[in-house]
C-alpha cells in the first residue's frame, strides 16, 4: 500500500480571533492529530493544495473574496476527493441567512458546530471528518490500482499476437485477484463502518448518560435527606416514590453506560452453574407453559469473569426477546461451553461461549447487523425501549468478552456472549451501611463544578456528620489544598479546568497519603483505575448508604 504523505494527515485550522485557533488546535492535536494553524482563509487554499485531511473554520474567516479561492480550488479536486470542512458558527436564532446558506453550497462537504460547543464535540467532529478523507484516500488507492491495470490493457495490445493468449490467461487471473481483493476491502470496510458506528454511539449515549446522572443525583440526595430528617408520613412516602423513579433512571443510564463501556462492573469469578438456575427460577413464570426452557453446561465449565446482576439482566434480557420473537410458543435453549472465539475477534485466552437460542422466525441479514445499536427495536411503540441487546454488548466488552450474533429468516436466532473462563465461588464483599459515628468529624473537600450536585453532596456528608469544605472547580480546589490537608478529597471526573484523576495525582505531590474519592456519572475508567485504584469511584447517583460505604472503604485503604 503506497505510503501517504504526512501533510495529508494533518487538519488546517483557520479562527482569526484571539486564541481561538491555538485553543482548537490543542484540543484536536490531544488525540494525536497533526495540526497547524493558519492565519487567514486565503493561505488556507495554499495550504490545501500542498495537501491536507480535513478543515477547521471559524465562520467568520469566510470571506467573499476567500470563498471565491475556495471555490475554485474545489471545483478542480479529483473524482476522489471531496474535501470536508468543520465549520464554527456563532450562535444565532431563527433560519439561517442566505448568505450563510451559499456559503455552506460553495464548501459542499461540510460539518456545521454551534458554538459555543464542548471540546468532545470538537474533537468527534475532527475525528469524523479524518475518517472521512481516509476513506477517500483509499478510494484514490483503488483507482490507481484500476488504473494500474487499464495500463497494462493498453501494453497488452501492443504485444506480439502469440503472447496475446497467454496475456490474456495472466489478465485473467490478476482481474480475479482484483476482484476478490476489492470485495474483501468492502467487507472490510462495512465491518469498520459497523464498528464505527457503535463506538460513536457509544461515545454519544455516554455523554447523555453523565448530565441524566448528574440530574439524578440532585433528585435522590434531597429526597433521600427529605425522608431521613422529615417527620411527616406523607412527606417521607412521597420522597421514597421520587427515590424509586431515581432508581428506575439509574437502571436505564445504567444499561446506556454499559453499551459505551464506562459502566462500573464488579468482575468476578461467577458460577455458571448458579448463574443459569438463578435465570432459570426469574424466567418460568415469565414464559409461560407455552415456552420450554432448558439448560446445558459443559463439563469442562466452572465460572465466567463477569458482573453477577449484568450478567442475569443480559441473560434474562435474552430469554425475554426470544419468548416475544416467539410469540409466546417454541423452546429456548440456554447452553455454556468452553471454547475458542473466531480468529482475529478476541483477545488470545480461555473463554466460555454462554448461547442462547430459540426456534423462532429468526431474522434478516440486515437487522441483525442493527440489534446491538441502542434504541434500536422490532417491538412496537411501548413495547421495548431498544437497549436490551446493547446492554447485552457494552457488559461483554467491558468483561473482556464479546458479543455475536447469528440468525437467518426460518431458522431462529443465537445469541453469543463470550466471557473470560475463571475458576471460584464468586463470593465478594456486600454495600457497608450508613456508618454516622465512624464519620464523624471526618474533614471533606468536595470539588465538582456543577453547583446543584455539588449542593446534595455537602448536605449528604454533612448529614453523615463529616466536616466538608466546598471548591467549584479543580483550580479552586488546589488552592483549598494548599491550605490545609483534609481527611479525604471527594471530586467530580468531567470538570472544565482539569479532570478529577488529574486533580488527584496534583493533590498527591502534595499529600503522598491523601484519600480519594471520585463521583462519576460517566468516566475513563481505565485512568482512574490506573491512576488512584480501584476503589476509589463512587457511580452517580449514589445512595447516602454508598456515598458511607465509599468513604469508609477508601479512607481505611489510605
Amino acid at each position: 500500500m503506497p505510503t501517504i504523505d504526512r501533510r495529508e494527515q494533518r487538519v488546517l485550522i483557520v479562527a482569526p480571533h484571539g486564541r481561538d485557533a491555538d485553543v482548537i488546535a490543542g484540543v484536536v492535536a490531544r488525540d494525536g492529530v497533526d495540526c497547524e494553524v493558519v492565519a487567514h482563509a486565503d493561505a488556507l487554499v495554499d495550504a490545501v493544495g500542498h495537501g491536507a485531511a480535513a478543515a477547521i473554520v471559524a465562520e467568520e474567516a469566510l470571506s467573499p473574496p476567500a470563498l471565491a479561492r475556495l471555490s475554485e480550488w474545489l471545483g478542480k479536486q479529483e473524482s476522489w476527493s471531496d474535501f470536508p470542512f468543520v465549520v464554527l458558527l456563532a450562535k444565532r436564532f431563527g433560519t439561517a441567512p442566505a448568505q450563510l446558506k451559499a456559503t455552506l453550497g460553495v464548501l459542499g462537504n461540510v460539518i456545521l458546530l454551534e458554538r459555543p460547543l464542548s471540546a468532545d464535540t470538537l474533537a468527534t467532529a475532527a475525528a469524523s471528518a479524518l475518517r472521512a478523507r481516509r476513506r477517500q484516500y483509499e478510494a484514490r488507492e483503488v483507482l490507481a490500482q484500476r488504473a494500474a491495470v487499464a495500463q497494462e490493457l493498453a501494453s497488452l495490445n501492443a504485444h506480439l499476437e502469440a503472447r496475446v493468449a497467454e496475456r490474456t490467461r495472466a489478465l485473467a487471473r490478476a482481474n480475479d485477484r482484483l476482484t476478490a481483493e476489492i470485495m474483501e476491502r468492502e467487507r472490510a470496510e462495512q465491518a469498520m463502518a459497523q464498528a464505527q458506528k457503535l463506538e460513536f454511539l457509544g461515545r454519544f449515549t455516554g455523554g447523555i448518560a453523565h448530565d441524566f446522572n448528574n440530574l439524578l443525583n440532585v433528585i435522590q440526595g434531597n429526597m433521600e435527606l427529605i425522608g431521613l430528617f422529615s417527620r411527616e408520613d406523607m412527606t417521607r412516602e412521597r420522597a421514597r416514590t421520587a427515590q424509586a423513579a431515581c432508581r428506575r433512571g439509574a437502571k436505564l443510564t445504567s444499561q446506556l453506560l454499559s453499551f459505551a463501556r464506562n459502566q462500573v462492573l464488579d468482575l468476578h469469578p461467577l458460577p455458571v452453574r448458579t448463574l443459569f438456575e438463578n435465570v432459570a427460577e426469574l424466567a418460568k413464570p415469565i414464559l409461560g407453559s407455552g415456552i420450554t426452557l432448558s439448560t446445558s453446561i459443559g463439563a469442562d465449565v466452572d465460572a465466567v469473569l463477569a458482573d453477577t446482576s449484568q450478567m442475569e439482566m443480559a441473560l434474562l434480557n435474552l430469554v425475554i426477546n426470544a419468548r416475544d420473537a416467539m410469540k409466546g410458543r417454541g423452546a429456548i435453549d440456554l447452553r455454556a461451553a468452553c471454547a475458542q472465539p473466531p480468529a482475529g475477534t478476541l483477545a488470545a485466552g480461555a473463554y466460555v461461549c454462554v448461547t442462547v437460542s430459540d426456534d423462532g422466525p429468526g431474522m434478516s441479514p440486515e437487522i441483525a447487523a442493527k440489534v446491538f445499536e441502542p434504541f434500536f427495536t422490532t417491538k412496537g411503540v411501548g413495547k421495548g425501549t431498544g437497549l436490551g441487546l446493547s446492554q447485552v454488548y457494552g457488559m461483554a466488552q467491558q468483561s473482556g468478552g464479546g458479543a455475536f450474533i447469528r440468525s437467518a429468516p426460518g431458522q431462529g436466532a443465537t445469541v453469543e456472549i463470550w466471557l473470560r473462563a475463571a475458576h471460584g465461588d464468586g463470593s465478594h464483599e456486600g454495600l457497608v451501611a450508613v456508618d454516622r459515628q465512624r464519620l464523624a468529624g471526618l474533614k471533606v473537600l468536595v470539588v465538582e463544578d456543577d453547583g446543584d450536585v455539588r449542593a446534595g453532596i455537602v448536605d449528604a456528608l454533612l448529614a453523615l456528620g463529616c466536616n466538608v469544605s466546598q471548591a467549584g472547580g479543580a483550580v479552586q480546589g488546589l488552592a483549598a489544598l494548599a491550605c490545609s490537608e483534609p481527611g479525604l478529597l471527594l471530586t467530580d471526573y468531567l470538570m472544565p479546568d482539569m479532570t478529577g484523576v488529574e486533580l488527584a495525582i496534583r493533590a498527591r505531590e502534595l499529600f503522598p497519603r491523601l484519600p480519594v474519592l471520585v463521583a462519576t456519572g460517566y468516566a475513563d475508567m481505565d485512568a482512574i483505575e490506573n491512576a488512584i485504584g480501584t476503589h476509589a469511584v463512587l457511580r452517580k447517583p449514589f445512595q447516602l448508604a454508598e456515598l458511607s460505604a465509599a468513604v469508609n472503604r477508601v479512607v481505611n485503604l489510605a
